[in-house]
């Protein structure tokens, strides 16, 4: 296409069309490994889009390029771990940046036009398609998730300073988690069963799972680090009881479309508080009852 374009510009394109054949084949990974019909049909039909993108940049730069292996396989990875509708909307927020890019040489090519609003329309045909089982019940992993960390991060930091014997603590907080964790797994099913949930079990499953990670990502510190250490143990268990948060938080938000940082706001403010009141309580009782281990 003959054209004068800026060096500049021509850069620009390259990456665009690196970005198109990328988003192509990804997308076509992703339909083969879907079960149901209208979804494989619209990952593909997204998939020749993308590609007949990548033919029009290729009519500026008049060559082909790779696509970016790197990313495709980092992608695909996500879905595998988080989901496809977690991969795919992570992935349309960093195509966002490109539709940006790609705004400021609309002056140039207004042809660009087109492609622009195709990208646009993805977005949404792919928040209306996908339905992933996992997001049901997002709710139950809520359930599981907020509990463990109020209860056991109140009750290991009450111990922590308590008892000061990692050890103990540990064994302290096994004991509690697991409970817990078949307690509140039973109390979702019997709630589930008692609304006329067919999906009870898996609800209360999900909740399970979800408290028991918790429970030994909270615990492991106090496991991993010498008995004296219990200092130590009790800043990486606060450390990670925000970063599970943090992680949480920010799935829900990329896959649901929920805002983020208000979320992530009130579960910390509020495990950290319970956690806080919990220690001074701990220090209290040990104070109060002669406790010195």
């Amino acid at each position: 296409m003959e054209r004068n374009i800026s060096p500049e510009t021509l850069e620009r394109i390259v990456r665009f069309q690196k970005d198109e054949l990328t988003g192509s084949i990804l997308y076509e990974k992703i339909a083969a490994r879907q079960k149901q019909e209208g979804n494989r049909h619209a990952f593909l039909e997204i998939a020749k889009a993308e590609r007949s993108h990548y033919e029009v940049w290729k009519n500026y730069t008049g060559k082909d390029v790779a696509p970016n292996r790197a990313r495709i396989f980092w992608f695909l990875l996500m879905s595998r771990i988080l989901g496809v509708t977690f991969t795919l909307k992570f992935f349309e927020r960093t195509e966002e940046l490109g539709i940006r890019e790609m705004e400021t040489v609309e002056h140039d090519l207004p042809e660009v036009r087109p492609i622009i609003a195709e990208e646009e329309e993805h977005e949404d045909q792919l928040t209306a398609m996908v339905d992933e089982e996992r997001l049901h019940y997002v709710g139950a992993i809520v359930l599981g998730l907020n509990d463990a960390l109020v209860e056991l991060t109140g009750t290991i930091a009450g111990l922590t300073f308590a008892l000061a014997n990692n050890r103990l603590v540990a064994l302290s907080g096994i004991i509690t988690g697991v409970s817990a964790t078949l307690s509140m797994a039973a109390s979702n099913y019997l709630a589930q069963r008692a609304e006329n949930n067919p999906e009870a079990l898996k609800s209360s499953a999900y909740t399970g799972v979800a408290y028991l990670i918790t429970v030994v990502l909270i615990v492991l510190p106090y496991l991993l680090l010498p008995n004296e250490w219990y200092i130590e143990a009790f800043a990486i268990m606060i450390s990670a009881v925000v970063l599970v948060i943090l992680f949480f938080n920010y799935y829900v938000s990329v896959a649901q479309g929920l805002p983020f940082w208000k979320r992530f706001g009130e579960m910390v403010a509020i495990s950290l508080g319970v956690a806080a009141l919990s220690f001074a309580i701990g220090l209290a009782a040990k104070a109060l009852l002669g406790v010195d281990i």
